[in-house]
């Protein structure tokens, strides 16, 4: 691949990028230069954000993420990397098709449109954000919640803290758009290396849609991966041992 010492980190859902301190500084000592835009309303401390919402927040949609870190892109000096989580590794797999960047990286990847699971944890973890009795009311999810969703194998006072430091509210248009012609990607085209990684414990996005998503891509002579990390949530970017999964992603970089 056409070599960059750029990365771009997209967060997700209930994240901002704060949420990628460590894997910044991480990256930033194998000399990359390392940058972690926010959505529109996510920049910020999480816990002030949590009490003062930003009054647009609710009607922010998919395409309007993807279009500002497009945007945001075009600014630097040379494509980058992009490593993204959850509804960013979506976002990374849109900017991938609008060769955007020199290569992907998607972590527990938010489905695009065709790819779907009837496992009840994706749908007992996604309803509640995507409900269409909500209307454009910003999603404030309980830690309860983002216990089973993210933080499934720690204890609920771990995942207390990892709450307080981290979640902030959201858009429940952001994944409802990213159901429809937002999050459509061409799989039929050529496209720059791609590695698509799963949690094996996930309950929002099973691993087993990531494996969907990563079967879906068809073009012969374009490079996609697939990797499964064993004991990992939704919270693997922050999980114990988190490292293993940026040292994976390092060494994927240099032979994309």
């Amino acid at each position: 691949m056409e070599k960059s010492k750029t990365i771009v980190f997209i967060h997700g859902l209930f994240q901002n990028p704060d949420s990628w301190t460590e894997w910044k500084k991480y990256f930033e000592a194998k000399g990359y230069k390392c940058y972690a835009p926010a959505y529109a309303f996510h920049e910020g401390n999480p816990s002030d954000l949590r009490k003062n919402i930003y009054p647009n927040l609710g009607k922010l949609t998919f395409g309007q993420v993807v279009d500002g870190l497009a945007n945001f892109i075009n600014t630097l000096p040379e494509n980058p990397v992009l490593i993204g989580h959850s509804m960013g590794g979506l976002a990374v797999q849109k900017l991938i098709e609008l060769n955007k960047g020199v290569a992907g990286i998607c972590i527990d990847s938010a489905p695009p449109i065709g790819v779907f699971s009837v496992k009840w944890s994706f749908l007992k973890a996604n309803l509640p954000t995507i409900n269409p009795l909500k209307g454009n009311s910003v999603c404030i999810p309980t830690v309860e919640w983002f216990h089973y969703a993210f933080c499934n194998t720690m204890t609920m006072e771990q995942t207390q803290i990892e709450y307080d430091k981290f979640v902030v509210p959201e858009s429940r248009n952001i994944p409802r758009s990213g159901t429809l012609k937002d999050g459509k990607i061409d799989f039929k085209k050529p496209h720059n290396p791609l590695l698509i990684i799963a949690g094996e414990k996930d309950n929002i996005i099973p691993s087993s849609l990531n494996k969907q998503n990563y079967y879906a891509y068809k073009d012969k002579n374009s490079k996609i991966d697939f990797k499964e990390f064993v004991d990992r949530t939704h919270y693997i970017c922050g999980q114990k041992n988190w490292e293993e999964v940026a040292e994976y992603i390092f060494r994927w970089i240099q032979t994309a």
